[in-house]
């Protein structure tokens, strides 16, 4: 592959790694399904080092909310922002544009990894069927693990960069760009322990299942990562 735009090449693109025959970004996902499937595991068998991580830090964040309500109206408010309603309407919105620009294999992976990512959040929970903490603050319907906002956000905000990143020649806009989305992923799993509502474990887990769905995805639909370039250099691209 040629360069796309001034300035912006593929070198970068995940989906080059992907196809190295021993890539970083398979030894990757490897580990997170084995440290997925430890964590599984782990709450199932109730090893030692799972409940003390989880309730060390559960127990903690229990106590500040019981002494400070702003504390969990605060972090309420983060959950809904950093949520799954949220980034599915901007998933649609994003894979609306990609569909105009004639962009379909990034408009069926932000479809995948933003609006229909709730389906692979309910599969993992009715697998796993672990209850909520019984110190949470605001109720929450479905099972505890994984977390589904830990999950959804990560692949949510993979497939965003994947999509926005080549649109941009500013090393420092990327830079920006990629400290901004592991920022939300991490707050994101912060909120669901502050609340109570996840177990650390089960924001882990999410994150760890969340970067696995991402790259099976876009092994899957494989997106040509596009900048609006000539049509002879999309031509080289190919």
């Amino acid at each position: 592959m040629g360069p796309l735009g001034p300035g912006c090449t593929v070198a970068w693109y995940p989906l080059n790694v992907i196809r190295r025959p021993i890539s970083v970004a398979v030894m990757l996902a490897a580990a997170a399904t084995v440290g997925y499937a430890l964590l599984w595991v782990g709450h199932r068998q109730d090893w030692g080092w799972v409940h003390g991580l989880d309730w060390s830090l559960l127990n903690a964040a229990h106590d500040i909310g019981i002494k400070h309500p702003a504390w969990v109206d605060f972090w309420v408010g983060v959950s809904f922002v950093l949520g799954p309603i949220p980034m599915r309407l901007i998933g649609m919105v994003m894979a609306v544009v990609a569909a105009l620009q004639h962009k379909v294999r990034m408009a069926l992976l932000l479809l995948a990894c933003l609006p229909l990512n709730g389906l692979v959040t309910m599969a993992a929970k009715d697998l796993a069927g672990r209850p909520r903490p019984v110190t949470e603050f605001v109720a929450a319907p479905s099972t505890s693990f994984p977390s589904g906002h830990a999950l959804e956000l990560t692949a949510s905000v993979l497939a965003l960069l994947i999509f926005l990143l080549p649109l941009t020649s500013q090393r420092w806009v990327r830079v920006v760009s990629v400290a901004v989305a592991a920022l939300g992923v991490l707050t994101v799993g912060t909120a669901r322990v502050a609340l109570n509502v996840h177990h650390p474990s089960d924001v882990i887990a999410g994150w760890l299942l969340g970067y696995v769905y991402f790259l099976v995805c876009l092994w899957v639909f494989r997106p040509l990562p596009v900048t609006g370039a000539e049509p002879a250099r999309l031509a080289e691209a190919r």
